[in-house]
């Protein structure tokens, strides 16, 4: 199973403009302290560090520079991932695997959303350490390509994409994720218990 896991990781992501974007479900949402519950593990499961944008205003079809205009904050998110031959939004959809938190600024609080720091350790190693401003569409682009296909409503939330350095987690781990100037949130990694 370990040579399947690591043959499933070197399968290249598909390029953002044909793959699209991926829904996740409610389910999956959980702040900080609830942690993530390792479902399949048997299986490679991922972390991904990424700024989280968070809505405050309807909107579809948004044209590019108003983009940032229907933005009410930021957050970190943190996009689990399960490695596996099912579609991306199955495998990132089990629950606990959509962490946000602990903090949202506010829009004006970023004044670039484009260039800012961000990074992950697990168990106090650093795994991944880049930048907004190297995302393959920038923050804009995201809103404005997304709301071609779905209307935004407030509250929903925006992961923007993660860079290199994804690693694989298990329970017993801690992952540390920093998004300046939002702040830090500390996550556990533990066991699914079934039927919990």
């Amino acid at each position: 199973m370990a040579a399947r896991a690591a043959v499933q990781n070197t399968k290249p992501s598909p390029a953002i403009g044909t793959a699209g974007l991926f829904l996740k479900a409610n389910s999956s949402l959980v702040g900080p302290s609830e942690g993530v519950a390792i479902r399949f593990p048997e299986r490679r499961n991922e972390h991904e560090v990424e700024l989280a944008i968070v809505f405050g205003r309807q909107g579809s079809d948004i044209p590019r520079e108003r983009a940032l205009d229907y933005v009410v904050g930021y957050s970190i998110g943190l996009d689990m991932t399960a490695r596996g031959p099912e579609d991306r939004s199955f495998r990132k959809s089990i629950d606990t695997y959509s962490v946000l938190g602990p903090w949202l600024v506010t829009a004006d609080e970023i004044v670039d959303p484009d260039n800012v720091p961000l990074n992950i350790s697990v168990n106090g190693e650093i795994k991944q350490n880049s930048n907004t401003k190297q995302m393959i569409y920038d923050c804009r682009k995201l809103i404005e390509w997304g709301s071609t296909f779905y209307t935004f409503y407030p509250g929903d939330v925006l992961y923007t994409g993660t860079p290199e350095g994804v690693s694989p987690v298990k329970p017993g781990d801690t992952m540390l994720a920093r998004i300046d100037p939002v702040g830090e949130m500390r996550v556990s990694v533990r066991a699914h218990r079934a039927g919990g």
